[in-house]
C-alpha cells in the first residue's frame, strides 16, 4: 500500500518548508536565534536542570571586581578573592594590590587592604582557621625587546669571618674591567664569611659567603651592557670592607627577565578580616606550592626567586605557633606549583601537576616523598608524561582510598599541545601504578575540579593550546563518579575560562568559578584578550530534588580527632553516608587543600552522632564542613566542625553500635 501523508502532516510540510525558506532568505543569523532562544529554554527546563544542573551568573558590582587569580573558602562562609597587581604591570608599577571578601549566601562585598603584591603567591588553611598567604610578585617580566636596561645577577661575595653586612636598595657596582656601573633593585643580605679549622694541621680556612641581588644599567642603551665575567667594586666602602666585600657578575645584558618573587608571608584573619605580618620566608617564591602537614605546620616548595630563577629545591616549613620558617634539611627540587598532596601516612605525593616554570627534564616524575629521610619512591605507568603541565590533580573522595586521578594537561611552557587524557593512581595498591581513567571531555590544560559531597568529581572549562590561544577555550563540563569510573556530561559553563582561572565547593553544596586570562580573545591571535572577572555559580544536580537532608543545629562545634558528637537532623533513616570536607584554597591549576573524608556515624531517633577518624595525616588540623548525605546522594548543607591538633581523643568504637543500630561509613 502506497503511503499517503494525512492532510495535518502536509500543512506542517508546508509550514516547515516556508521556514527553511524564510530561513534561507535571511541567512544565518536567524538560525542562530532560533537556536540559542531554544538552548536557553532547554537549560531552564526542571529536567534538564535535575539532570544536568544549572549555571547562574554572580550580580558583582563593579566597584568589587577585580582579576580574582586566588581564592580561598574560610570557616566563616565567606571566600577571599585575590589578585594583588592582577597580573597587569600598570597596577604594579601604582601598588594597587586587591583583595575582595565576598560572602555567597548574602552577596556581599568587602575590599580588604593588601599589604604586597599578593599575585602568584601560595596559600593553605592553619589549625585555627587562618588562611597562610606566602610569597607573590616582587617584579613583573620583560620578554626580549622590551627590556630597557641591561641587567641580570650579581653575585656579592663577604670574606670577613666576623662581620654579616646588608646592602640596601641602590647599591651601585662599578666593574674593573668594564668601567660600567649597575645598581641593585633590592636590598641584600651578605653572611659572614665561614671559618672551617683543619683537624690535621690546626690552621682556619676562611670560605667566602655569597648572597645574590638583581641589578641593573643606571642608564638605557646597548653600550652599558657586559659581555664577560667580571669583578665589582661596591661603591661606599672604606678601609678592609672595601677588599672583603666586592661583587662577581657574568654576562649583565638584555635578555628576557623573569617574574622574581617575595619572601613576605601573611597570615588573613577570616574574623578580623584582615592580612597580619608573620616572619618572611627564608627565600623569595613566586608560583610556590603549600600544603598543610598532619601536625598543622606548613611545607613551602619552589616558586621564582628574587632574581628570577627557580628555587633549587631550597624547600621550608612554617610553624603556626612560632610564626617562624625553618629549612628542610635536604634539597629536592620541583618545577613550579607543584601538586603535592599529604597522604594517610604522613608522607607526601607528588602528581607530577606543575603550572609552569622549570626545565623539563628535571623534578617532573610523580612520586612519593618522605620530609624526613627525603627519600622519593617514583609512582610509573603515567600515560602522556610531557603533558603534565597545567594538568588538574585531585584526591578522589574518599580521602580514606588514597586514590588521586591526573586530569588533563599541556605541554612544558607555552607549548600548544594539550591531552585529554586522565591517569588514576590507588597508593593502596602493593604496587603503586598511573592507568588511565575515562577521557576527559576534550584535550584541555587548566580544567577546573571540585570534590562534591555525594563523592564525585566536577571538572569544568579549560582551553586546548597555551592560555586559550587560537579561540581554543572548552565550554563544558562533566561529573566523575569514582565508583563506576564514569563519567558524563553535564550543562555546559557560561564562559570560556584557562589560565588564571579555578573552582571551589560553598558551604551550600554549590560551586564557585572565577578567573581566566586568555592570551587573545580572537582565533586569529590578534587580539588581545581580557581577564574574566565574571564569577559563575555551579548548581548540581543534587541540588533539584525535592529533599535534602538537614542539620537543625548549626553553630560550629570543635571535635577531637577520634572523638563523637550528636547533630539533630531531619530524616535521619535517610542519611545513608557523612563527609568531612576540607575548604578548598585554589590558585594556578593548584588545590591540593580539598578532601572528602568519610565519617562513621549512627542513626539516632532525631539524629546521628558521628565519629571523627583518628589519623591525623587523613585529617590534618583545621576547619572542616560536615555534610550528611541521602539514599539519593542529596548533601546537607555543610555544618562547620573544628579539628584542633594534638593527639586523637580516647574513644573507642563498639562493634556492637555498628551492627543493627543504623552504623556505618560508606
Amino acid at each position: 500500500m502506497k503511503y499517503r501523508p494525512s492532510r495535518r502532516t502536509r500543512r506542517f510540510g508546508i509550514g516547515a518548508a516556508a521556514i527553511i525558506v524564510v530561513a534561507g532568505m535571511n541567512g544565518p543569523a536567524l538560525y542562530r536565534f532560533s537556536s540559542e532562544k531554544y538552548h536557553t529554554y532547554k537549560i531552564n527546563q526542571p529536567e534538564y536542570k535535575a539532570e544536568n544542573g544549572h549555571w547562574d551568573v554572580v550580580n558583582v558590582p563593579e566597584e568589587y571586581r577585580i582579576n580574582t587569580i586566588h581564592a580561598a573558602l574560610l570557616h566563616t562562609g565567606k571566600v577571599l578573592l585575590v589578585a594583588g597587581s592582577g597580573n597587569n604591570a600598570k597596577n604594579f608599577a601604582a601598588k594597587s594590590f586587591r583583595s575582595v571578601l565576598w560572602d555567597p549566601e548574602k552577596n556581599t562585598y568587602k575590599n580588604i587592604p593588601t599589604p604586597k603584591d599578593l599575585f602568584c603567591a601560595g596559600h593553605t588553611q592553619l589549625p585555627d582557621g587562618k588562611l597562610l598567604v606566602a610569597g607573590g610578585t616582587q617584579r613583573y617580566e620583560k620578554l626580549r625587546g622590551d627590556v630597557e636596561k641591561a641587567g641580570g645577577l650579581m653575585f656579592v661575595h663577604n670574606e670577613n669571618p666576623d662581620k654579616p653586612k646588608t646592602f640596601p636598595a641602590g647599591t651601585r657596582f662599578t666593574g674593573k674591567e668594564s668601567g660600567r656601573t649597575f645598581e641593585s633593585k633590592d636590598p641584600v643580605l651578605v653572611p659572614r664569611a665561614k671559618k672551617t679549622k683543619s683537624a690535621k694541621t690546626g690552621k682556619v680556612k676562611v670560605s667566602p659567603s655569597t648572597a645574590r641581588v638583581y641589578v641593573e644599567a643606571l642608564r638605557k642603551g646597548k653600550k652599558y651592557q657586559t659581555g664577560t665575567e667580571d669583578n665589582f667594586r661596591i661603591a661606599g666602602l672604606k678601609g678592609k670592607d672595601k677588599r672583603n666585600f666586592y661583587g662577581i657578575a657574568q654576562k649583565l645584558s638584555f635578555d628576557k627577565k623573569d617574574f622574581q618573587g617575595i619572601k613576605e608571608a601573611y597570615e588573613f584573619d577570616p574574623v578580623a578580616e584582615r592580612y597580619i605580618t608573620v616572619d618572611p620566608m627564608n627565600e623569595a617564591r613566586w608560583y610556590p606550592t603549600l600544603t598543610t602537614l598532619q601536625d598543622g605546620r606548613v611545607l613551602s616548595v619552589s616558586g621564582l626567586d628574587e632574581i628570577g630563577q627557580v628555587v633549587p629545591g631550597k624547600n621550608e616549613i612554617y610553624n603556626p605557633k612560632t610564626k617562624k620558617w625553618k629549612y628542610l634539611k635536604k634539597k629536592r627540587f620541583f618545577p613550579t606549583y607543584p601538586a603535592l598532596f599529604l597522604t594517610d601516612k604522613g608522607r607526601i605525593f607528588y602528581t607530577g601537576s606543575n603550572a609552569g616554570y622549570g626545565p623539563d627534564d628535571k623534578g617532573r616524575v610523580p612520586g612519593v616523598w618522605d620530609l624526613k629521610s627525603n627519600k622519593f619512591d617514583v609512582v610509573p605507568g603515567i600515560s602522556d608524561p610531557g603533558l603534565l603541565e597545567t594538568s588538574m590533580s585531585v584526591l578522589l573522595p574518599p580521602a580514606q582510598d588514597q586514590r588521586y586521578m591526573v586530569l588533563g594537561g599541556g605541554g612544558v611552557g607555552e607549548d600548544s599541545r594539550a591531552t585529554a587524557k586522565t591517569r588514576i593512581v590507588d597508593l593502596h595498591a602493593s604496587d603503586p601504578r598511573f592507568k588511565d581513567g575515562p577521557d576527559l571531555y576534550a584535550e584541555a590544560r587548566y580544567p577546573s575540579s571540585v570534590v562534591l559531597p555525594d563523592d564525585t568529581v566536577l571538572t569544568t572549562n579549560g582551553s586546548g593550546d597555551y592560555r586559550g590561544r587560537s579561540d581554543s577555550n572548552v565550554l563544558k563540563a562533566e561529573i566523575y563518579d569514582p565508583r563506576t569510573n564514569t563519567s558524563r556530561s553535564v550543562a555546559d559553563p557560561l564562559v570560556g575560562r584557562n589560565y588564571h582561572s579555578g573552582a571551589l565547593l560553598l558551604p551550600d553544596g554549590r560551586v564557585m568559578t572565577f578567573g581566566s586570562d586568555s592570551l587573545f580573545s580572537d582565533k586569529a591571535n590578534t587580539k588581545p584578550g581580557e581577564f574574566q572577572q565574571q564569577i559563575d555559580i555551579y548548581t548540581p544536580p543534587y541540588l533539584y530534588r525535592d529533599s535534602r537532608p538537614k542539620f537543625t543545629d548549626t553553630g560550629p562545634r570543635t571535635v577531637r580527632r577520634g572523638g563523637t558528637t550528636t547533630y539533630a537532623t531531619s530524616r535521619p533513616s535517610a542519611i545513608k553516608k557523612v563527609r568531612l570536607i576540607r575548604p578548598s584554597s585554589f590558585t594556578h591549576v593548584t588545590n591540593v587543600e580539598q578532601r572528602s573524608i568519610a565519617v562513621d556515624f549512627q542513626r539516632k531517633k532525631d539524629g546521628i552522632t558521628v565519629r571523627l577518624p583518628r589519623q591525623s595525616s587523613l585529617v590534618p588540623p583545621g576547619w572542616y564542613m560536615l555534610n550528611a548525605v541521602d539514599k539519593e546522594g542529596t548533601p546537607s548543607e555543610a555544618v562547620w566542625v573544628k579539628v584542633p591538633g594534638g593527639k586523637a581523643a580516647k574513644a573507642k568504637a563498639k562493634a556492637k553500635a555498628e551492627k543493627g543500630t543504623g552504623a556505618g561509613r560508606n
